[in-house]
């Protein structure tokens, strides 16, 4: 994410160990559900995960525009 922001392309980094997001300073960076499904819960009916998804993307592009999203 830094090499990419450092070249003029701005970037979210969509993780679980946010921690470890700020320890690297990464500019922007959205909090995953977990380890194994970042973007997603295997629980969820498809359509909810769809949906799901749709929202933490939709959320993490508001942080590309300086929005206040979900930290």
């Amino acid at each position: 994410v830094k090499e990419l922001e450092r070249s003029g392309i701005p970037a979210v980094l969509i993780c679980t160990l946010t921690s470890i997001a700020e320890t690297v300073g990464a500019n922007r960076f959205y909090p995953a559900i977990g380890i194994p499904h970042p973007l997603g819960d295997p629980k969820l009916s498809t359509d909810e995960e769809r949906q799901l998804r749709k929202r933490m993307v939709a959320e993490a592009i508001q942080l590309l525009s300086g929005q206040s999203a979900r930290l």
